[in-house]
């Protein structure tokens, strides 16, 4: 959520950010409008309140009976105006805190500005595209000729974009799950949280969810729980309505979670294989930081998150997001993409993100610079650390041999149980 105060106090800013989002700068005339309202209203109660308050001790001190019921008849008068009052106040906090959930957040002063993905900016790029000796195949073949990945029964369980994982396809994905989650906890010194996969309805907004992606979430009805498509929004909100030490942060947590999305898909490419489903694992980083080491914060976790890519052998690159590509909550993104030779493309692996205080505002989530400060609002990070299934498909496809079989990359085979080949 953006800063009332800076709305308030500096439109144009905000409405130029907007404007660099592709975003309607107008929502920010109604927003001052419904704030000029709203603090009118609230003067008016003040006052009112004040003036009940000063009769209210004259009447409790005053002798003449008749003048006395006067003044009493007069506060039930003034109490009914500001019953009306804040019914009124009521309904425009509401309408305001509404309109200003739908506004997203406003970009970092060094994101470059363009419409859509064609804008977005490579930094760098590690390792060139594997030319292979044979044609390489696509993961939605080899899986199958290999009985890893079973399109078909998948499909019969649950319905399109599922799909099952079988023996050693199984287990490859289960030890790049916890290969990635023992080097983030062991070396890059994040601790292992363990979240539930459904949480309830408040945490979807303090995550910046809700409204936004409403369309994409599943939701249990009848006991109000909301199924997460990414472990970030548990760990957003496990120190919500909290206020941190200045000597605890950063906060650096990891999880392991399966997600879930409703993927509106149309025909192309992305539908084929494993690619995009209702349900995929992750591996997340997060971290909650002060304001002021939150980007050295950042390329710290993309350093963590390209580690990973290195270890794996993947030709991988790192993309920077521009204005039109950044999202809802990010002010600044990078996105990490691996090299899929069956596909021919890149494929992206981990997205990741500082929301400044954007997610904070919404989760209530501060700190106290010092003993005895005012609290402030922490700034939340997000990571892929990585993202399966995509992950998958590169070392598939990478590690893949001219007779069909797969290669197991070198530091997965301690969590192989003794596989160092997939064959038929």
């Amino acid at each position: 959520m953006l800063d009332i105060g800076l709305i308030r106090d500096n439109p144009a800013f905000v409405k130029d950010g907007l404007v660099r989002l592709g975003a309607d700068p107008t929502a920010i005339d109604r927003v001052a409008a419904m704030d000029l309202k709203r603090r009118e209203t609230l003067t008016e109660v003040e006052a009112l309140r004040a003036e009940r308050n000063r009769v209210s001790k004259e009447i409790a001190q005053m002798k003449d009976p008749v003048r006395r019921q006067v003044l009493i008849d007069e506060m039930r008068e003034v109490g009914d105006r500001i019953a009306g009052f804040e019914g009124t106040l009521g309904a425009i906090e509401s309408d305001l805190n509404a309109l200003m959930l739908t506004l997203p957040n406003l970009p970092h002063a060094s994101v470059s500005v363009g419409p859509d993905e064609s804008h977005n900016v490579v930094v760098g790029q590690w390792g060139e595209p594997h030319h292979m000796s044979f044609e390489p195949v696509p993961h939605w073949d080899l899986g199958p000729e290999l009985g890893i990945i079973d399109f078909e029964r998948g499909v019969k369980l649950s319905g399109s974009r599922f799909y099952l994982l079988r023996g050693a396809g199984a287990r490859l994905q289960r030890a790049l799950i916890a290969w990635m989650l023992d080097v983030h906890t062991s070396e890059h010194g994040y601790t292992e949280i363990y979240p539930p996969y459904v949480v309830r309805e408040e945490c979807m907004w303090g995550a910046g969810q809700l409204p936004k992606f409403i369309d994409n979430i599943y939701r249990d009805v009848e006991d109000d729980l909301w199924l997460v498509g990414t472990a970030e929004i548990p760990l957003t909100n496990i120190h919500r309505d909290e206020i941190l030490e200045a000597a605890d942060l950063p906060l650096n947590y990891v999880a392991y979670s399966a997600c879930f999305r409703r993927e509106k898909m149309s025909a192309g490419r992305d539908v084929r294989g494993i690619k995009r489903g209702h349900q995929f694992d992750k591996v997340e980083m997060y971290k909650l930081t002060s304001p002021e080491s939150s980007y050295a914060e950042l390329d710290a976790m993309v350093e963590d998150a390209l580690e990973i890519c290195r270890r794996l052998g993947l030709p991988h690159r790192l993309v920077q997001m521009c204005t039109g590509d950044l999202g809802f909550q990010a002010a600044k993104k990078f996105d990490i993409e691996v090299w899929a030779p069956g596909c021919q493309e890149w494929l992206e692996v981990s997205s990741l993100s500082n929301c400044e205080e954007f997610q904070a505002r919404r989760a209530n989530l501060r700190y106290r610079p010092e003993p005895g400060a005012r609290p402030r609002f922490v700034h939340t990070l997000n990571g892929s650390g990585l993202a399966l299934p995509r992950i998958m498909i590169a070392v598939m496809e990478n590690y893949q041999q001219s007779d069909g079989a797969i290669a197991v990359p070198d530091v997965l085979r301690p969590w192989m149980g003794g596989i160092d080949v997939i064959g038929a």
